[in-house]
């Protein structure tokens, strides 16, 4: 269950930062209360995440998914760059954040 927790906060990371980008510095009342409930609930759930995933692999994994997911969001829907080197670091990032859990899951 607790990674189940750690995907969803991970998710959520992702649409808290998509949403700073709506609040305009939090000037936008909506999108700021919108963006604050998100980073709530996605702090809520990495904390119940980490009650059983060790802390450096639960935070990496959390802001993988996070990162990843918000450089993903970025190309398709904000016209972002989405040059070779990008994609392969976003690779990366992938790959680190899987190589993590076949980690935790080998060292149980």
């Amino acid at each position: 269950m607790a990674w189940i927790y750690l995907v969803i906060a991970g998710l959520l990371e992702i649409g808290w930062a998509i949403g700073l980008k709506h609040t305009a510095g939090f000037s936008r009342f909506w999108p700021s209360v919108l963006t604050i409930g998100t980073m709530i609930a996605s702090f809520v759930l990495l904390a119940q995440a980490l009650r059983t995933i060790p802390v450096g692999t639960g935070y990496a994994v959390w802001t993988g998914i996070g990162a990843a997911g918000t450089a993903l969001i970025g190309m398709v829907w904000l016209g972002e760059s989405r040059d070779v080197l990008r994609l392969v670091c976003l690779v990366l990032i992938v790959s680190g954040v899987v190589g993590l859990k076949f980690a935790d899951a080998a060292g149980r």
